[in-house]
This record gives C-alpha cells, sequence and structure tokens, in this order.
C-alpha cells in the first residue's frame, strides 16, 4: 500500500528544512559553545576566551583576503614594547624604528608628548600577533550584545587591528565587532 501523498510531501519538506539548516554555517561573530555551533564543516571555530564572553564564530590564522563578505581579518598582538614609539606610516620605507622581528602597530605608545613626538604607533614581536577573522559592522546596531563596532580610536585604545591588503593605507580602516571593555 502507498502512503498518502500528503505524508510524503510532509517529509520531503521536512527533509528540505533540515538539509537548508545544516548547509547554513552560523555567521562570523555569532555566539556560541562549541565550535559545531560555528560550522559544521570544521571550517570555523567558537573563540571561548575570556576576551570573547559567550564564545564568538571565527576562523583563525586568517590573511586580508580569506574572510567571508560579512568579515573582516583582525590582528592582535599579546605584547608590545611601551617604550619603543614607532612611525607606521613611514615604518616600511625607511624609518625602521622597529626591529625586523617587530612590527608598527596601530597602539600609541604611552608617556608624555614630547617623549612620543612624531611616533604613532607602538612595536610589538611579530611572534606575539594572532589573526582571527571578526564580523564586519559599521555601527555598534551591527554588533551583538556586549560588543562594539571597534573604530580606530577603540583599537588603538583596546586593541585590534584590521590585516590590510599590501600597499592600503591606515586611511578609513574597517570597523570590526569585539567586546565592548
Amino acid at each position: 500500500m502507498r502512503p498518502p501523498v500528503q505524508i510524503v510531501m510532509r517529509i520531503l519538506a521536512l527533509c528540505a528544512a533540515c538539509l537548508l539548516v545544516v548547509g547554513c554555517g552560523t555567521q562570523i561573530g555569532d555566539s556560541c559553545e562549541s565550535s559545531i555551533d560555528c560550522s559544521p564543516e570544521g571550517d570555523r571555530i567558537c573563540d571561548l576566551s575570556e576576551s570573547s564572553p559567550g564564545g564568538y564564530c571565527t576562523v583563525r590564522g586568517c590573511d586580508h583576503d580569506s574572510c567571508p563578505d560579512d568579515a573582516v581579518c583582525v590582528r592582535f598582538f599579546s605584547a608590545y614594547f611601551p617604550d619603543r614609539g614607532c612611525t607606521r606610516e613611514t615604518e616600511d620605507i625607511g624609518t625602521d624604528d622597529c626591529l625586523p622581528d617587530e612590527e608598527c602597530t596601530l597602539r600609541p605608545p604611552p608617556g608624555e608628548p614630547e617623549e612620543i613626538e612624531g611616533k604613532n604607533g607602538t612595536c610589538a614581536p611579530r611572534l606575539s600577533e594572532v589573526r582571527f577573522c571578526m564580523q564586519s559592522c559599521s555601527g555598534n546596531g551591527d554588533c551583538r550584545d556586549g560588543y562594539e563596532c571597534r573604530n580606530e580610536a577603540q583599537m588603538m585604545e583596546h586593541g585590534g587591528e584590521p590585516v590590510l591588503a599590501p600597499g592600503r593605507t591606515t586611511d578609513n580602516l574597517p570597523r570590526f565587532c569585539a567586546v565592548a571593555p
């Protein structure tokens, strides 16, 4: 005996809905409890560190062109040399304030204005750099609760800076969602 057409149609609709749910990965920046929440294919991870309350779906080890369209690759440095200021605009074209194994970051050096005159960055060891795809945003409303849309001033104060394509300047930096301090 053949099943009624309505039952077959319901089963097919349920199967199609299941495939849609499995085929759609969670967006970069969404909350998560494990990496499987971010992607069943294993191409995204759930960052559960203290710096990502509620978890943060991301891709680790990105580059300027490897994040999904709704994300930007952001680098974070775990160490800085606060006494070693640098000039970002000219670092790679002659001033060489930082050593070859260091990077001139967005973070400004602390201190009195006369101590940092002309310096708008701080040297950091390249080995302390980690990169994550972070959710792109244009304002705080684009980020989930507890997160902010980080502009350049907030990047300088709290860390994180977009990985830029070769030849691109720091004018008009892409913004990203990061935990609000």
